[in-house]
């Protein structure tokens, strides 16, 4: 639903009684004391008894028979958190229904003793019915009034209400979730409001009683109409005012019939022929142009499609052409849907970045798809397992559990070791998603038994059944894994005392782990085989999942490190390091190397995976024991020649990678950014870790739109310095060559649109529209040069003394 949309129910529709809950009395009662008995005139503070009674009121008069909660003598504050059904329907309120609420207390004896009352109506002033709770002033000693107008209104008078008026309004509308939200910002609020109500409490004493009342809600608005009505009348008539009246059109958004008409009749088939020989003219050349370089989110009207449809014969020669032409079938149509098919297929071939598009969830014809798999058949492998992750998240669109893609896939796995084992890895992770488990379960036994199935290679290769069992043996590794850390979790100490641990269980009862049988392939490089874990050299970080630190010995002789977690989700981690993967490919491919470091990142289930390990530092820990980058840098480089005392190639590479992470973090608005998450290696390449937000998303308030910190410019030799005016000339060249390739990064990223990675599940549009405007597709290169320049100056200018409001706050994201 888009935001402009405004969606509701009309009351008369709702057929269902009217529900609200008696949640709680708030203040205290008035002290009233009472004699034990007649003989004994000693008297005692009474415990009141106390019920709520319950009665509609339409247009003034009753309507049912009142309703009563049970008795309630707990003592302040009295809670009956009761759930009231009336009799009654929504649909048969008026506008002026009314809930009358008396509270009454029995333990005065013989004659039952009046609280006092409140009343509420049940639609507001703008007709809407009310919903969630809301606080009412009972009016002591005085019993509900229905009459319209009533006596005994439950709102507190407009010049009575203060600012906790203002916050329980507020608070209402939270908890019916038009309020976004923000858990940081969220506990500060409440821990505020309590103060507020404090204070307000010490001021005003307890002089008021209040009735708190739940009321049912609804997914949407619920609207007041009476039943049978086809409009609604302002009252007073619209003639008479000046206010605005907002009038609901249920027709908006759809196809105007008439329009729809003319379309088929303008496509009709009998005018193929003529189309034939249509060229477009110089205007409607320009506009064919402009809509081709449309971002692939990008819908088109409907005389955007009139037009590809009638110069789709002449656009056959220009491959971008064709995934704006398929938009335009109306699919519906059989014999226009067997035309467009028949031109498909002699269409100029397009690329694998087009055909990554035909497999997104606007186009369901399984030919569309077929078409897209055939183009990506040209990809090499290389190519393809940059993309693997999304197109396995693209068999959620297939029509059929065995489609084509499936297949696809499958056959490219049997040919790569590499990619089979990452296929399955991708697919296993989907087996807990229960509305596609089905589908993913079928792609890995498709996948089990076509492997199995291989004789041993021409080269003396292993046979299929061992390569299988080689896969298998890694979710059998990371079962262990598993068990290690509970164990380890156990043990009462510092993280000392774990490592101690795990090394015993490594070195004693998990013996096996230390030397395998037989090689097991890496998880997170199928490419190489590892013989066993070194105790001596695995350790446990110091975090509060305690993440493992493993030191595997390879077949070659050599050695790997790689990082086991479990209990952190690490997909959305494995999304950005493939991003960060593909965008280091694309900028080599135009002779940029940036010096990135795009480490390994496989997500083995829901809430484990392993990452390989990087030997680093992080900005925090380089800064708390050298003073400055540079410092640290002149440890492994130094060169007394050199400018800043380092040698001129580790400060190349320190301001490349600099300039790399920059544009990229900057591109898929990575947030949570600080000096801990900054890591530093001693070649001088900088990259960063830990990517739990994304799109846009930061838990740190005014986040600024460059995630550069002060010492990464100072180790530049200062804004003023030539080092740093490189540094901003390779990211405005890094931010046009990947703009160059935006519609690849959007269509990858709207393949993820039905993953359950968080930043995207959560509103997977919002998303993709938010990456499409950081490529700022309206603008030309110079003019995204002078753009990018102006945001890295904005962001620096954030760091260093001279201040203005906005820049301040960004001064404070780094501290």
């Amino acid at each position: 639903m888009s935001g402009n949309e405004f969606r509701f129910f009309l009351s008369c529709d709702i057929n269902l009684p009217v529900t609200f809950r008696i949640e709680r009395l708030e203040g205290n009662l008035p002290s009233v004391k009472s004699s034990i008995s007649e003989f004994d005139y000693t008297t005692e503070e009474r415990r009141a008894e106390l019920y709520v009674e319950c009665a509609l009121f339409i247009d003034g008069a009753p309507f049912g028979l009142p309703t009563r909660t049970r008795l309630e003598s707990t003592g302040p504050s009295y809670c009956w958190n009761e759930l009231i059904t009336l009799s009654t329907k929504y649909r048969d309120l008026t506008a002026h229904s009314q809930l009358a609420l008396t509270v009454w207390d029995v333990s005065c004896g013989k004659d039952e003793g009046l609280i006092g009352g409140a009343t509420i109506l049940l639609f507001s002033s703008k007709k809407q019915l009310k919903t969630g709770k809301q606080k009412l002033r009972l009016w002591p000693g005085k019993e509900a009034d229905g009459s319209f107008p009533t006596t005994t209104p439950g709102k507190v008078p407009r010049h009575e209400r203060g600012e906790l008026e203002r916050l329980e309004k507020l608070m209402n509308k939270y908890e019916r979730g038009q309020i976004q939200r923000v858990d940081w910002l969220d506990r500060l609020t409440f821990k505020a409001m309590e103060k507020i109500k404090e204070r307000e409490s010490c001021k005003n004493g307890s002089s008021h009683l209040y009735l708190v009342v739940d009321f049912c809600s609804f997914e949407h608005r619920v609207v007041f109409q009476e039943s049978g009505a086809n409009f609604f009348l302002p009252s007073p008539p619209i003639a008479s005012t000046n206010e605005l009246v907002i009038v609901w059109d249920p027709e908006v958004g759809k196809m105007n019939p008439s329009e729809h008409k003319q379309l088929k009749l303008a496509r009709s088939l009998a005018r193929g022929i003529i189309d034939r020989d249509l060229k477009p003219s110089n205007n409607e050349r320009k506009s064919i142009q402009r809509i081709l370089k449309y971002p692939p989110t990008r819908i088109l009207s409907g005389d955007e499609k009139q037009l590809l449809w009638k110069f789709r014969f002449s656009l056959m020669s220009e491959k971008r052409a064709l995934t704006k032409f398929l938009r335009c079938v109306e699919w519906s149509d059989l014999q226009e849907a067997k035309q467009a098919l028949e031109l498909m297929g002699k269409w100029e071939m397009i690329d694998v970045c087009d055909a990554l598009e035909l497999l997104s969830p606007v186009f369901e014809s399984e030919e569309v798809r077929a078409y897209a798999v055939s183009v990506l058949e040209r990809a090499d492998d290389e190519e393809l397992q940059c993309y693997l992750l999304q197109l396995v998240q693209a068999l959620r669109f297939e029509r059929s559990d065995k489609s084509r893609l499936c297949h696809f896939l499958v056959q490219r796995s049997l040919r790569n070791i590499e990619l089979a084992s990452f296929l399955r890895w991708y697919v296993t992770v989907e087996l807990n998603d229960p509305a596609y488990a089905k589908r993913f379960y079928c792609t890995y036994e498709i996948l089990e038994d076509n492997m199995m199935k291989l004789g041993a290679g021409a080269n003396g290769d292993e046979d299929g059944l061992k390569l299988w069992q080689s896969l298998v043996r890694q979710t059998e590794l990371t079962a262990q894994l598993c068990l290690i850390m509970r164990d380890v979790r156990t043990v009462r100490g510092g993280t000392q005392k774990k490592i101690e641990k795990l090394r015993q269980l490594l070195s004693g009862l998990l013996s096996e782990l230390t030397y395998f049988e037989e090689p097991i392939r890496s998880p997170v490089a199928p490419g190489v085989l590892i013989t066993g874990i070194v105790p001596s050299e695995s350790s446990i970080f110091k975090s509060a999942l305690h993440p493992l630190r493993l030191t595997f010995r390879t077949a070659s002789g050599g050695s790997c490190k790689i990082i086991f977690k479990k209990g952190d989700d690490i997909r959305q981690d494995q999304l950005v390091v493939q991003m960060v993967s593909l965008m280091d490919r694309l900028l080599k491919l135009e002779n940029l190397d940036l010096h990135l470091t795009p480490y390994r990142v496989l997500a083995t289930g829901q809430d484990e995976g392993m990452l390989e390990f990087i030997p680093s530092s992080s900005l925090a820990q380089i800064l708390s024991e050298h003073r400055s980058i540079i410092s640290y840098l002149q440890k492994f480089h130094p060169d007394e020649h050199g400018p800043f005392g380092i040698t001129a190639t580790c400060l190349e590479t320190f301001i490349k990678s600099c300039a790399g992470y920059s544009v990229i973090t900057y591109i898929l608005g990575i947030g949570d950014r600080h000096l801990d998450n900054l890591l530093l290696r001693d070649d001088g390449r900088l990259f960063h870790v830990d990517f739990g937000f994304i799109l846009g998303r930061d838990p740190k308030p005014f986040p600024p739109p460059m995630k550069l910190c002060k010492e990464m410019v100072e180790a530049m030799g200062g804004a003023e310095s030539p080092y740093y005016t490189r540094f901003k000339s390779y990211c405005c060249e890094a931010y046009n060559i990947l703009r160059k390739s935006s519609n690849l990064i959007l269509n990858l990223f709207h393949l993820m649109a039905g993953s359950n990675i968080p930043d995207i599940a959560s509103d997977p549009e919002k998303g993709i529209l938010k990456l499409q405007e950081k490529f700022k597709l309206d603008l030309d290169d110079e003019a995204c040069i002078h753009f990018f320049q102006d945001l890295i100056n904005e962001s620096v200018s954030a760091l260093f003394p001279q201040m203005v409001e906005t820049i301040h706050r960004w001064a404070q994201y780094w501290r």
